[in-house]
């Protein structure tokens, strides 16, 4: 008989990660496991590593000029930067959703069809059927469907913030990249993609970058702080959201959530 491997708790592990833009470190040395099916906050001030670090799970950041990344990061145990690693499925695993909503200046239809063409699906039926699901999934197929051939750049901010979600959710990822999703958007749009995300966690393990702290207790379940020090980014503490708001182990990590900090 043959046994079974159980996954790994763990969604995501990182290795020692360093990360430097043209020989300047901007983080160094993250070691972090990330449990599957929750929601991990990254908290920290502006300048400390806190994007720089989403963008290597996915390796966006091998699209940024002179980036270069030293230690690991493990997807399901496997390194994204092993030889064999197929990136465009890596980021179909793995989606990410930018602090500015980047809808295609296409029609709403065709935002959601050319993902799933080029994943392969062929049948305008089953990219119909996954269109409308996944519209639903994020509130948004009541708003458009009597105009889903009408540009999706004449959504509101919060309408194309959804819809970058939804385009993400088609390809069924295993990991949701937000990278401050809500800090465009007004008190209301913030709210509704705030709620969205929280409802997402039973699909896919979710990393958020947030400034908004109130945000981050709110809906994560585990947080990780960030800090600068010596020119360069570095992980402070890692833990249960409720552990880090209630009772931080660090003085800096306490004075960041009294606005003393940052």
């Amino acid at each position: 008989m043959t046994a079974t491997v159980s996954p790994s708790i763990n969604a995501i592990e990182t290795c020692n990660l360093s990360i430097q833009y043209s020989g300047k470190l901007a983080l160094r040395d993250v070691t972090i496991a990330i449990p599957r099916g929750q929601i991990t906050a990254i908290i920290g001030p502006s300048g400390c590593g806190k994007s720089s670090f989403l963008q290597s799970i996915n390796r966006i950041s091998d699209l940024i000029a002179g980036c270069q990344i030293s230690g690991d990061v493990l997807l399901d145990g496997q390194s994204v930067f092993g030889s064999q690693i197929d990136l465009i499925a890596l980021r179909r695993r793995v989606g990410m959703i930018f602090q500015k909503p980047n809808p295609f200046p296409l029609s709403i239809r065709r935002n959601l069809e050319l993902p799933l063409k080029e994943q392969g699906i062929r049948h305008r039926d089953e990219r119909d059927e996954i269109i409308r699901q996944t519209l639903q999934d994020v509130g948004l197929w009541n708003e458009v469907q009597n105009r889903l051939d009408s540009s999706a750049l004449a959504l509101s901010g919060g309408q194309q913030q959804r819809l970058c979600i939804a385009r993400a959710l088609a390809l069924k990822p295993e990991v949701l990249l937000f990278d401050e999703p809500c800090s465009a958007l007004d008190p209301l749009s913030s709210r509704t993609v705030e709620e969205l995300i929280k409802s997402l966690r039973t699909r896919a393990t979710i990393v958020m970058v947030t400034h908004n702290l109130p945000q981050a207790k709110r809906i994560a379940d585990q947080v990780a702080m960030f800090w600068h020090a010596n020119g360069s980014g570095h992980l402070v503490e890692y833990g249960p959201a409720a552990e880090i708001f209630a009772r931080p182990k660090f003085p800096v990590t306490a004075a960041y959530m009294q606005g003393l900090e940052g």
